[in-house]
């Protein structure tokens, strides 16, 4: 029997809000993170992205980077914990679309599995939530103290989810032709490359870009757009992108 997968970006694929951001505000609360951090240095990115004027990317990265700095120091127990609060206040704020697919791949038999850039902590509480099979984050390794140690396994760029993907595919004899993938930006592409049907939720413009100018993948792909409480699909052919 045929075994098939899918799988499944986290934030801004499933999640309606990227959970790093969560995350970070909980340390903020648990003093962990100092607040001025935000304010001098994440909010003003923020803003900008929120007024649509800045790049989401940068507001992102600015996060991270006060995350792994502030995790060296910190003993894995408390991100543990946090991940779990995050997740119990602010896991079913999803999107419909991913909720229900994620029900039917399951109904179906199929592996469903989580890969994700964000903290593997959020990822494996993510998963739990949702009942997948597996799943894959970003490693902050700990070291034999319980406290991390600085060294990062990154899930968040294309290369590493595509090798995670073919690596899981081998583990669980998976034909990936027959198999499923969703996400919503860049870091998304080569795991839609690898799959049969490919479905990019929610876009970004360069995902977007990109998907146009590969013909194999155009002509594959399901694209969604999910806003308030209708759900579009769209075809790439058909893709008007405008300044």
């Amino acid at each position: 029997m045929t075994k098939q997968a899918a799988f499944f970006d986290i934030d801004g694929t499933i999640s309606r809000e990227g959970l790093i951001s969560e995350m970070f505000k909980k340390m903020i609360r648990y003093e962990l993170i100092d607040a001025s951090q935000w304010y001098n240095v994440v909010e003003p990115a923020f803003t900008r992205w929120d007024k649509r004027v800045g790049d989401y990317d940068d507001y992102l990265q600015k996060m991270v980077d006060i995350y792994t700095e502030t995790v060296k120091n910190t003993n894995s127990f408390h991100i543990c914990y946090i991940a779990k609060k995050v997740i119990e206040q602010k896991g079913e704020r999803v999107y419909t679309y991913t909720r229900e697919r994620i029900r039917w791949h399951k109904e179906n038999g199929h592996k469903v599995i989580a890969i994700s850039g964000s903290p593997v902590e959020l990822v494996r509480e993510m998963s739990l939530k949702y009942g997948m099979d597996d799943y894959r984050g970003t490693i902050y390794k700990v070291g034999e103290n319980g406290v991390y140690s600085g060294e990062i396994v990154p899930m968040w760029d294309s290369e590493s989810k595509r090798l995670a993907v073919l690596g899981m595919a081998q583990d669980y004899g998976i034909d990936l032709s027959q198999s499923y993938a969703y996400g919503d930006t860049n870091g998304d592409f080569a795991m839609f490359k690898l799959v049969g049907h490919p479905v990019a939720i929610n876009p970004t413009r360069e995902l977007l870009a990109n998907i146009q100018a590969d013909k194999d993948l155009r002509e594959k792909i399901s694209i969604i757009v999910e806003r308030k409480d209708v759900v579009y699909r769209l075809h790439a052919d058909s893709l008007d992108l405008l300044d």
